[in-house]
């Protein structure tokens, strides 16, 4: 075989190895710029949803020192736990909440309250005090499991 030939095989399987090379190095650098994000994105939906469990006991803890409204409590927990465990949604002595809140749905809120007419405004309370009422013994039991669970 020519030496000019050796040479230019020599040369070329140089280039193809610097090329290969390059091209593992990168992919290695891609390859742990996407470990790092999900890494990052990991702990911020961890250190999110434990930011999620903290205000459930909170509002859990509020629900039996009668600190805030039930229905109000009801709304809230349900739309927390729909994130954090829905699952327990469908479990006595949690249900209680999503049945609330489902039954609170049809009511205006917020700016669509008060645009709302005075009279209706009051019956709508009406109703929902007298359902916070009909099922303030089983908010209160639902809290005070709902505080206890291991999230």
């Amino acid at each position: 075989m020519p030496l000019w030939l050796q040479w230019t095989l020599i040369v070329a399987g140089l280039l193809a190895i610097a090329a290969l090379s390059a091209f593992i190095l990168r992919q290695a650098k891609l390859l742990r710029q996407s470990r790092q994000r999900n890494d990052k994105n990991q702990a911020f939906r961890e250190q999110r949803r434990q930011s999620m469990v903290e205000s459930i006991q909170v509002i859990a803890m509020a629900v039996e020192e009668d600190q805030v409204e039930y229905s109000e409590a009801c709304l809230r927990l349900k739309g927390l736990l729909d994130h954090v465990a829905p699952e327990l949604l469908e479990q006595p002595p949690y249900r209680v909440f999503r049945e609330v809140s489902d039954q609170l749905q049809h009511m205006p809120t917020h700016r669509a309250r008060q645009a709302t007419e005075t009279r209706f405004i009051e019956k709508m309370d009406r109703e929902r005090l007298a359902l916070e009422a009909r099922h303030a013994d089983a908010i209160r039991r639902a809290a005070t499991a709902l505080r206890q669970h291991p999230f």
